[in-house]
């Protein structure tokens, strides 16, 4: 029988240390990066439902021959059908032909209101969207200390 020299293969403790050394840079690039796309999420969802809302608005006034909704009833005008006055109905009829424009209003992304979809000309605790009438705009309801990342008021998005 031959008598075989047998060599034992494996990594040495160096290569282990190495390897666990470049694992952590790695992560401690990755991670930071990480956190900051879930605040970039919200400023994102913010800058959408913003859109989405001026969009609806844009909409109803265009085929409401410039009017834009009231503020006492722009949830109702925007997510059922209304007429060339502006009153709002739960069903299409061939009166109520305009909209819906909206299926809900969606809710506030960010501050200390996030959740909140109430739209009104004033701030409040249950509202999420500040509404101008005379203008058609539409901003979060957030105070000047909320920013994003970027140190830009949500308000002013």
């Amino acid at each position: 029988m031959e008598s075989r020299n047998r060599q034992q293969k494996g990594f040495s403790l160096l290569e282990l240390v190495i390897v666990v050394v470049i694992v952590g840079i790695i992560a401690a690039i990755a991670i930071p990066r990480m956190s900051r796309g879930a605040a970039g999420a919200s400023d994102s969802a913010l800058s959408g439902d913003l859109a989405v809302l001026r969009n609806a608005i844009d909409l109803y006034a265009a085929e409401h021959g410039g009017t834009y909704p009231t503020a006492a009833d722009i949830v109702a005008q925007l997510t059922t059908y209304t007429d060339a006055s502006g009153n709002d109905n739960a069903t299409k009829t061939t009166t109520y032909i305009y909209g819906p424009y909206l299926r809900t209003v969606p809710a506030l992304p960010v501050g200390a209101k996030k959740g909140k979809t109430g739209i009104a000309a004033a701030t409040g605790d249950e509202i999420g969207w500040i509404y101008t009438v005379a203008s058609g705009t539409i901003t979060a309801n957030c105070t000047d200390s909320e920013v994003d990342a970027a140190g830009k008021k949500y308000n002013t998005y």
